[in-house]
């Protein structure tokens, strides 16, 4: 198929999927009730005039989920946590610390220079947005040494970049990370956990609107989307239904594979662009490619720690410094391998897409580490065209004057680390800690 008629097709897909989700969705599921996450109860919750809540639950309109096109979900995740401690009530005489090193900065910035210099685009929600093309990458930590044991380099305490200037709902994260990593394509197993983004993109009005091949399959079938390309990519999609076990490339399971037996390869990459299934899809990727890097703390650093190296190593081998390689190797444990992940994203609705992005990926960086006996190292996220839509920018300027709170924790409840193993996982294999956002703004979903 031609390139310019494959480009049209896709851009009718998104068109379709918008103006479907906006009659049937929306405008049929204006609130959703949603639980608090670990220590911070609705109560000591800032509502928008600064007063509290009396409830320890919180509605949410559903302008505040994420956008489809940016792979969204519904609710929160962690469990309360008993010996947390419970931060101070906000009230509008609250003056929070500043951190001018706090790497949510970056977000805040991001998104303080696209309404400065953001190009005005128009956009097919017609909506209109504000626009700049591939802006400098976020970076994030994804761990930090553990202060309890500072001569072990492999003691670290898990970090999960959570936005906390506003909230991030994270039982929508791990639904859907771990619904890709099923290879699932059906809508319905999301939604029968309360997940319901991608109803309308699975409903039988709305594939049948697609035309062949979505409309001759049964409603909920989502065609070859996130997950079959992470487990199955080439392989020939019939329905959701259909075992498609040892078929296509399981790209998942090569980069575990890589990261246990190559570390070093330049090679290890996830991607969910398949040119020749776009057209299949009822939602073509946004978030599409990412590639793992496994660093070495005790690496030599530039040319002249490079030779220092290579010339001890020599001593070593030769025995001309009085002993040998195995004695020096045993007087020291060596640190693990840090593994870190960079996400590339075509298309970027940074007020509600890319917090839910950020935190997908870092939690698989996890998951990964985790798998693969790795460190987690850095997320570093690269946007093509990162937009701000001009009916958020009153919300997003709430946002940007919000000091930033300390990134949650993350314990991951499993004892088979270093395994390889990244099936069968559950929600109940993660537990957030001490997460604390600022309370929610509205933004209105463009479709």
């Amino acid at each position: 198929m031609a390139t310019p008629s494959l480009d049209k097709q896709v851009e009718q897909h998104e068109a379709n999927a918008d103006n479907f989700i906006k009659e049937n969705v929306i405008e049929n599921n204006e609130k959703v009730i949603i639980d608090n996450s670990q220590s911070t109860t609705a109560s000591q919750l800032p509502t928008q005039n600064g007063a509290q809540n009396s409830s320890n639950r919180i509605k949410l309109t559903v302008e505040s989920m994420l956008s489809p096109m940016s792979s969204g979900s519904l609710t929160p995740v962690s469990k309360p946590n008993p010996s947390s401690t419970n931060p101070p009530p906000a009230s509008s005489n609250t003056i929070e610390s500043h951190n001018s090193t706090h790497e949510e900065h970056q977000y805040l910035n991001l998104i303080r220079s696209i309404l400065a210099e953001g190009e005005h685009r128009p956009d097919r929600t017609g909506t209109g947005t504000l626009s700049l093309f591939c802006p400098s990458p976020l970076r994030f930590t994804l761990s930090k040494p553990d202060p309890s044991s500072p001569e072990n380099p492999n003691a670290y305490i898990n970090v999960l970049p959570l936005l906390t200037t506003k909230r991030v709902f994270l039982k929508a994260v791990v639904a859907e990370l771990l619904w890709f990593l099923k290879a699932s394509t059906d809508s319905k197993e999301l939604s029968g956990q309360g997940v319901k983004i991608w109803d309308g993109n699975g409903s039988r009005a709305y594939l049948d609107s697609l035309g062949p091949p979505q409309s001759l399959r049964e409603e909920g079938d989502l065609g070859p989307v996130y997950g079959f390309q992470w487990r199955h990519f080439g392989a020939e999609y019939t329905d959701c239904h259909a075992d498609y076990t040892g078929k296509g490339v399981d790209q998942i399971a090569e980069i575990v594979h890589k990261l246990k037996t190559n570390p070093y390869d330049r090679r290890i990459i996830l991607s969910a662009w398949n040119v020749a299934d776009l057209g299949s899809m009822a939602l073509p990727p946004c978030h599409l490619l990412a590639q793992f890097y496994v660093s070495y703390p005790d690496a030599p650093r530039g040319e002249a720690a490079w030779r220092k190296w290579q010339e001890e190593q020599s001593q070593y081998t030769n025995g001309t410094n009085g002993t040998n390689g195995t004695a020096h190797t045993e007087q020291r444990e060596k640190p693990k391998g840090r593994l870190s992940c960079v996400l590339y994203q075509r298309s970027a609705d940074t007020g509600l897409g890319v917090p839910f992005n950020i935190a997908s990926y870092a939690l698989l960086t996890h998951m990964l580490a985790h798998a693969c006996d790795l460190v987690p190292g850095e997320f570093i996220h690269m946007l093509g065209d990162a937009h701000v839509y001009l009916d958020h920018i009153e919300a997003l300027k709430e946002q940007i004057v919000r000091e930033p709170r300390e990134f949650p924790g993350l314990d991951i409840r499993r004892d088979d680390r270093g395994s390889g193993q990244m099936d069968g996982w559950n929600v109940e294999d993660f537990q957030v800690k001490d997460y604390k956002p600022h309370a929610n703004i509205k933004m209105k979903m463009s479709v």
